[in-house]
Parts: C-alpha cells; structure tokens; sequence
C-alpha cells in the first residue's frame, strides 16, 4: 500500500489541483508538504514578512543544499511565487500565493499546541497576539456553520470518496530531522506528523480504530512498525494504553487529553488538503458537527474579543511585551 509518488508540480497556484484517479488523495499531498518542518518554517517566515533567500539563512539554522531543495518543492507545488528582483545574477523573492497563505490556521493550530502540551521540548514558544483586539490569544475552533465551539468529540466522519488509507498515506520524500535535534520550534507535532505511520495512526485512531490488529489491518504497514509507533505515541502522552477486554495479551489505545487537543491541526490540514487538492471522485474525508448537522470547516476565533482570526492580524509577540488589555 505504500505511496511513491510525491506531490504533483502545480502551474495554477491560486485554484485548485487536480489530482489523479485512485492516485494518492489530499491528505496523502498535505501530509507529504506540510509533514515537514522546514517546509512548515519556511512558510512561516515567508507569511511574517520573509521575501529572500538570505531572510530564510539568517531566521533558520539550515544548509544551502537543504534551503534550496525546500524552496524549490514550495514554488514547485504552488505555495510560493519566484518573482525576480535583480537581473544580474538573476535573483529571486519568494512570494506567497493564495495557496500558501491558506496554511496560517495550521501554523496557529500547530504553534498553540505545540505550547500548551509540549512547553519542555524545544525552544519556548513566545505568545500570539490578536491585532484586532490586542490581546494575546489563544485561539479557539469553532465551527464555521454555526460559530460555536467545537472539539474532536463534537464531530463525526470518516472517508468520503477519494478516502482510504492506502490512498492517504503519503510518500517519504523529505528527510526529517532527527528526534534528537535542539533546534527545532514544533518537536512533538513533527514526530506526530513527520513519521508517515505515525500520522497514519493518529488519523485511524481519530475514526475510532483502538486495537493493535485493527491498526495493523487497516494501514498495511509491517507489525513492528505499528508496534514502535504505538510505543512512541504512547510515550508523548498522545495516546493511553489499556487492557483490552477481549484478552488479556492484548491493549487498547485510546487519546489522551493531549492526544484530542491535537485535533484542531488534523482537521486544518484536511480542510486545507480538500480545498487545494481535489480528487475526481469527491472528497477524502467528510465530517460534520454534530451540534448543527452541517459540514465541518474549522474556523480560528479569538476568545478575547470573540472575533474570527484571520492571518494578517495575528503577530507573534515579542518576548518581553506586557499583555496591558489583558
């Protein structure tokens, strides 16, 4: 079952990408793109004002060979523009297009948890701070039918057409960083997401798979690998191991706290995966709030002024600022 093909080059950036009949759907695309922290990084810096190539060396702790690959797989599937600003050499700025822009409630939702359930690892994670109100935020998804509050609990779904793991489970193409590395920003969401069966877990165990048979049929990956996965999950306190009731060699895993808490970044990435990349059968993946009956989107509100958030005015704050409307 596994997936070679990596993502598709895109020539219409700001509309939507056609992909290919029972090839790898949008989620196998968007885990393959933004399943990588430096792509995630370089997007970052590029949607906080970043243009150039000397902007991403000074801001990131990254080799040339490396930046150079990763600008080229951005501007490669649409989520940067290569305009030139110098003729003699040729050189280049970094744009982002209507494509990349639409990551920013990833980013958010990444960088939240990421502070909350994993303020240990890594580099502190300053806070985020609401341009409309001017307060820090902790956003807060809501759903975009009816703008209430919304959790992993409150939604149901599964596979639309274009769904199956086989077709869901992207391809190794980038080489992660090591789990070891001291300087990276997103350490627990990369190991949730930069491990391609560890995301594949992680998305069987949000549609109620729990049983290690139940994870090895349905992904087709190799026991061993479920099993060292479940064990490192485990080990981030993502999930919770417990006796199964059927025998008694055998465990269930079910979420934890932090592992539910995660669900705002799942969700963002399959809204962003279905509305970039369509499959001709329909979609990957269908949910619907369980409060309204209606589709989930997932929409960013910010609790201080209880206004959607939208990427331009949420700032990173700088370290010493003092929150005064708070």
């Amino acid at each position: 079952m596994t997936i070679t093909s990596g993502p598709p080059d895109v020539t219409e950036p700001d509309r939507p990408t056609q992909l290919d009949a029972d090839g790898p759907n949008a989620i196998a695309i968007t885990l393959g793109l933004l399943g990588d922290e430096w792509n995630l990084q370089i997007l970052r810096h590029t949607l906080a004002g970043g243009r150039r190539y000397g902007d991403y060396r000074e801001a990131l702790d990254i080799s040339h060979s490396v930046l150079s690959g990763r600008i080229d797989l951005l501007v490669r599937t649409g989520m940067l523009r290569a305009v030139p600003y110098q003729d003699r050499p040729v050189r280049h700025e970094y744009q982002p297009t209507k494509r990349g822009s639409d990551t920013w409630p990833i980013l958010i939702a990444m960088w939240m948890w990421e502070a909350r359930w994993a303020p240990e690892r890594g580099e502190p994670l300053p806070s985020l701070r609401h341009a409309v109100c001017g307060r820090i935020t902790t956003p807060v998804l809501h759903c975009a039918a009816c703008d209430e509050p919304a959790t992993a609990r409150d939604v149901d779904g599964g596979f639309g057409p274009a769904g199956s793991w086989a077709r869901s489970v992207p391809a190794a193409t980038t080489r992660r960083r090591s789990r070891g590395s001291q300087d990276t920003q997103l350490p627990e969401t990369m190991e949730l997401l930069g491990n391609r069966w560890s995301a594949a877990i992680i998305g069987a165990a949000y549609q109620g798979i729990h049983r290690f048979k139940d994870f090895e049929s349905a992904l087709g990956a190799p026991p061993t690998v479920i099993s060292d996965r479940l064990r490192r999950l485990t080990e981030l306190g993502v999930l919770a191991q417990t006796p199964s009731g059927q025998r008694s060699d055998w465990f269930d895993y079910h979420f934890t706290d932090k592992g539910l808490a995660f669900f705002p970044v799942v969700i963002g990435l399959i809204d962003w995966g279905e509305r970039w990349f369509t499959s001709p059968e329909g979609p990957s993946f269908v949910y619907r709030h369980r409060s309204c009956g209606q589709r989930f989107r997932p929409w960013l509100v910010c609790p201080a002024c209880g206004r959607a958030l939208h990427g331009s005015e949420v700032h990173v704050d700088s370290p010493d600022a003092a929150d005064r409307t708070a």
